[in-house]
C-alpha cells in the first residue's frame, strides 16, 4: 500500500513541482510584497504606502468605480441576452444548430486585439459604420472616445458581444438536461409557453445561471484588454480605467510592485465577496 502511495505522488511530483514554482510561489510572495515599499532601494516594510494608499487613492476609487458600473451594467444585459439565446438555440424549430452555435460561440476564439481594432473602427467618429447609421436616420454623430458615457458604453456593448455567446452555451447544456416529461407534463395541464419559461426553465436553470454569474464577476473584475485596447488605455481621462488597467498602470509602468500586490489581493477579495453573495442570492430556498 506504502509503495502505490509512494508511486503515486511520484507521478504528481513534476505537476506539483510546477504548480509550486509557477502558481503558489507567485501568490505567498506577492502578499509579502503587498506589505513592502518597493519604490526605493532598499525595500521596505511599510504596509501604509500600500494598504493604507488604497483606501485614500481616489484613482483606485476611480477604477473601482469604472469597474462595479460595468459589472452592474454589463453582467445583467448579457446573462439575460445569453439565457434568451440559449432558449432560441435549444428551439426544435431551429435550423442549422451546430452552425450557429459555432458562430454564437466564435467570438471567444477570436483574439482580443483583433476584435478590439474592430470595434475601434466601428465606433469611430468620422468613419465609422455606428456613426454612419445614425447620421443616416439624421441624428448626430457620437464621439464615442471622447464622451466619458459613450466610452463606457463601447466597453460594455464590446464585453457583452465577446461573451455571451459563450454564457449562451453554458446555459443550453443546462437546458439539455432538463428532463422533457417535465414539459410534456405541463402541456397536458395547458400551461402557456411563457409560463412554462417561468415557472420551470429558469428555476431549473438557476445552478447554471448562478455558475455563469460567478464567472462574469470574476472576468468583470479582472477586466483589461477592452479598456487598454478599445478607449487606448481607459480614457478619456481614466473614464474608463478599471481595476485591472490600474493594477497594470502601477505595477509595470509606475513599477510600484508593493501597491500593485494589494491592489491584486483586493481585487480578488472584491470578486470572492460578490461571488459569494451571488451564491447566496442564488441558493435554493426551501
Amino acid at each position: 500500500m506504502r509503495l502505490r502511495t509512494t508511486t503515486a505522488y511520484g507521478f504528481l511530483l513534476p505537476y506539483l513541482a510546477i504548480f509550486a514554482a509557477f502558481w503558489l510561489w507567485p501568490i505567498i510572495y506577492s502578499f509579502y510584497l503587498s506589505f513592502m515599499s518597493t519604490r526605493r532601494l532598499p525595500w521596505s516594510f511599510n504596509p501604509d504606502m500600500t494598504w493604507g494608499r488604497i483606501v485614500q487613492d481616489p484613482a483606485f476609487f476611480n477604477a473601482l468605480g469604472n469597474t462595479l458600473t460595468i459589472l452592474l451594467i454589463q453582467v445583467p444585459v448579457m446573462i439575460a441576452l445569453a439565457t434568451v439565446l440559449a432558449v432560441l438555440l435549444n428551439s426544435r424549430l431551429l435550423m442549422a444548430k451546430g452552425f450557429l452555435r459555432f458562430a454564437f460561440f466564435a467570438p471567444v476564439v477570436i483574439g482580443e486585439a483583433a476584435y478590439a481594432a474592430v470595434f475601434r473602427l466601428m465606433f469611430n467618429s468620422e468613419f465609422g459604420i455606428v456613426n454612419k447609421g445614425i447620421e443616416a436616420v439624421g441624428l448626430p454623430g457620437v464621439q464615442w472616445f471622447g464622451n466619458p458615457d459613450a466610452a463606457m458604453a463601447v466597453i460594455i456593448i464590446a464585453v457583452t458581444w465577446r461573451w455571451v455567446g459563450y454564457n449562451a452555451i453554458i446555459i443550453l447544456s443546462g437546458l439539455q438536461s432538463i428532463p422533457e416529461d417535465v414539459y410534456e407534463a405541463a402541456r397536458l395541464d395547458n400551461v402557456s409557453p411563457r409560463q412554462q419559461f417561468l415557472y420551470i426553465t429558469l428555476p431549473l436553470l438557476r445552478p447554471v445561471i448562478v455558475f455563469c454569474l460567478v464567472l462574469s464577476v470574476i472576468g468583470s473584475m479582472q477586466l483589461f484588454a477592452e479598456p487598454y485596447l478599445i478607449t487606448n488605455q481607459g480614457g478619456p481621462g481614466g473614464a474608463t480605467e478599471t481595476l485591472g488597467l490600474f493594477l497594470y498602470r502601477q505595477g509595470f509602468l509606475n513599477l510600484n510592485f508593493g501597491y500593485a500586490s494589494a491592489i491584486a489581493y483586493t481585487i480578488a477579495a472584491l470578486a470572492v465577496a460578490i461571488s459569494l453573495l451571488n451564491l447566496w442570492l442564488g441558493r435554493e430556498r426551501t
